[in-house]
């Protein structure tokens, strides 16, 4: 149940019956048209922009056209009041009786109210975490995890197909490094004594690994060259690191459809077809790239390398594939890689990347754009760095890591759904601080802890009405005289309801899973502020002593919010909490 959406139905039928009456003129496109929530709620309910948008094309004035369609639409029950404001908006007031239903709606619906059929089931591809396989995950994969496992979520909660992909960096120099790092581990396990020079991996997580290595081959490649222990290293390197980060997400709550090598991609003939697809559009070719803007590095030197014509799909200049030595580019095995997304019939890819990937972003596009003839849309979603803090100084603790804090630091200190919800209470582009005291404070100012309040006080009154001898099932809630809901506090909480569905469809419009979060705080906030009136006004408490039928009624409105607020924290990973402790 959509009533936004279901306004807007209404908007829109009412503004047909004016086209056919003449009072519009006919050919009139009402897509721009839309019922939305009033910036000020002092307005109304919501608020209609059709006046504004249908002017211009009608010829006339908008208030004309407001005047005419309120008068249309306060013949509807549904409307107690539409109201003309200004040069021509229009501010709708609805029925308590509506505000009511939709309370009834929730208990009916469950779980499945909120959840919508937008995608169609479209399938989406969300790549995201593909952090290098040369050690366990930091903080900052930590935010790209979350954010990208809840757009999943979202993009699922609201119609799509979704896959979860992690692109595995087993491909480049990286992984060397780390099998010598694991060498010298390896050496270090046989008794030597073991130096790590600038640029391999010193950290104590790989002494596991070495040990591991002595078991499997004892002695083996002691003492032994590069070239009879380096292929067989690194592979067994690479799939412990990937063992620890799989642990590492499970510890998250996240769980991957798809690990994709790219290793896979070399010797196999996958980037030769990529790039043999772009050749065939006329998009490769043989040239020489103008020198970089601003201060010229002394290494620079004008060379003809293969270059792919990314210009012509939305690039600001066009990109090697190929070195002048015939090696690969780093960007041809991605090219590679989103070929084959694309030619596994996805309509919607969409990267997260780091902060450090923004110059990424045009390239990655424009070779999607080319490879799928402007058919599968990429979105990359950047996000930022995470600053940690610990009585609000600046925070570093993991020796066992090297140089850096990792997810399980985290998520050993607060959990992994404080974590998850906290790192989803900013848009993925604005920079994050995380304060590990704050983010366990029981405090208004702590979002988590509120949200998870609402929810645990709902339970309480739950378990006090049952332990009293009223029915509080949602069935049983569903059917209850809804009608005595009519103070204003009430029907608040009922119209910031009412939000949910028009929520979850923004969001995953947008991407933007941290718009959940936002909502639930200000769902929780709507549901504190009616139970600390209560507190004034015994009329308001949940429990009415003795009458039954209004304490399923007041319940109900609770229940309603409980269930909401499941809902949203499903998406986010989060576990609602029935007991604060």
């Amino acid at each position: 149940m959509n009533l936004f959406t279901e306004l807007r139905a209404l908007v829109i039928d009412s503004l047909t019956q004016m086209v056919a009456e003449g009072v519009l003129p006919e050919g009139l496109d009402f897509k721009n048209v839309a019922v939305e929530p009033p910036r000020d709620a002092a307005h109304g309910d919501m608020a209609t922009n059709a006046a504004m948008v249908l002017a211009k094309p009608a010829k006339m004035k908008p208030r004309d056209i407001a005047d005419a369609l309120a008068a249309k639409l306060a013949a509807d029950d549904r409307i107690a009041l539409a109201e003309v404001a200004g040069p021509g908006f229009l501010n709708l007031r609805l029925a308590p009786a509506l505000w009511q239903g939709l309370v009834k709606a929730v208990l009916e619906q469950g779980a499945s109210f909120g959840r919508s059929d937008m995608g169609q089931g479209d399938k989406v591809n969300v790549e995201y975490v593909s952090a290098n396989p040369t050690g366990p995950l930091h903080v900052g994969h930590t935010r790209g995890a979350v954010f990208g496992d809840a757009l999943c979520s979202l993009l699922d909660y609201a119609g799509f197909d979704v896959t979860r992909e992690y692109y595995i960096n087993d491909g480049g120099a990286q992984v060397d490094v780390l099998a010598r790092s694991v060498y010298l581990r390896y050496l270090e396990a046989h008794g030597e004594k073991v130096e790590f020079p600038d640029g391999t991996y010193p950290g104590d997580y790989l002494v596991a690994v070495g040990e591991d290595l002595k078991a499997k081959v004892g002695d083996a490649y002691v003492g032994k060259g590069e070239d009879i222990w380096l292929d067989e290293v690194r592979e067994f390197s690479t799939e412990a690191m990937m063992d620890l980060i799989r642990a590492d997400l499970a510890a998250l709550g996240v769980e991957m459809d798809v690990f994709y090598s790219e290793k896979s991609l070399y010797g196999t003939g996958k980037i030769e077809s990529a790039l043999e697809s772009l050749e065939n559009k006329g998009l490769i070719y043989e040239g020489v790239l103008e020198p970089p803007k601003g201060k010229m590095p002394e290494d620079w030197e004008p060379r003809e390398q293969t270059l792919f014509k990314s210009t012509e799909h939305g690039d600001d200049v066009d990109r090697p594939v190929k070195k002048s030595d015939g090696a690969w580019t780093y960007f041809a095995p991605d090219i590679a890689y989103h070929y084959d997304k694309v030619s596994r019939g996805y309509d919607q890819l969409i990267d997260v990347f780091g902060a450090d990937h923004g110059g990424y972003v045009k390239r990655m596009k424009a070779a999607v754009s080319a490879l799928s003839d402007g058919k599968v849309p990429l979105d990359i979603k950047l996000t930022q760095l995470v600053r940690l803090f610990k009585n609000g100084e600046p925070f570093k603790m993991s020796k066992r890591a090297g140089n850096f804090v990792t997810l399980r630091d985290v998520v050993d200190q607060v959990g992994a759904g404080v974590t998850r919800f906290v790192m989803l209470t900013r848009k993925n582009d604005a920079p994050l601080d995380f304060d590990f005291d704050k983010v366990l404070e029981q405090s208004k100012d702590n979002p988590v802890f509120y949200v998870q309040y609402a929810h645990a006080r709902v339970c309480s009154v739950l378990r006090k009405a049952t332990e009293g001898g009223v029915a509080v099932d949602d069935p049983t809630l569903a059917g209850a005289d809804l009608s005595k809901l009519d103070h204003e506090a009430e029907l608040a909480v009922a119209k910031k309801l009412a939000e949910w569905p028009r929520i979850v469809e923004i969001a995953a419009r947008t991407h933007e899973p941290h718009r959940v979060a936002f909502y639930l705080y200000e769902l929780a906030s709507d549901l504190h502020s009616l139970w600390n009136r209560g507190n004034d006004l015994p009329e308001l408490r949940f429990l009415q002593e003795g009458d039954a039928a209004t304490s399923q009624a007041k319940i109900a409105l609770a229940r309603s919010v409980a269930v909401v607020i499941s809902a949203g924290l499903g998406i986010l990973g989060v576990t609602p909490l029935e007991e604060m402790r």
